[in-house]
């Protein structure tokens, strides 16, 4: 996966709020509350990876547009080879 410089910087500042939660996160798990480490730590990561993979504002445009298209005009090759290629004999 390559970044721009845009997408480097917002994975800077979501590295900015999640450090510091997933320090805390391995403090409390060495304090013996694994339930409060575990989460805090799943937290964490979602914070880094759920903008990066899932997030991206291209590709949820993308499926948008391509969702309000017409089958016909989607490009879509699933749409285009089950509309009746049938071959006439």
């Amino acid at each position: 996966m390559r970044l721009g410089v845009l997408d480097m910087i917002g994975l800077a500042a979501s590295l900015v709020f999640a450090l510091p939660l997933a320090n805390y996160a391995v403090v409390r798990l060495f304090a013996g509350e694994v339930a409060l480490g575990a989460g805090l730590l799943v937290v964490a990561a979602a914070m880094v990876v759920l903008p990066q993979y899932f997030l991206d504002p291209a590709t949820i445009l993308r499926r948008l547009l391509s969702g309000l298209l017409p089958r016909q005009l989607r490009g879509d090759d699933d749409a285009a080879g089950s509309e009746g290629d049938s071959v006439e004999k």
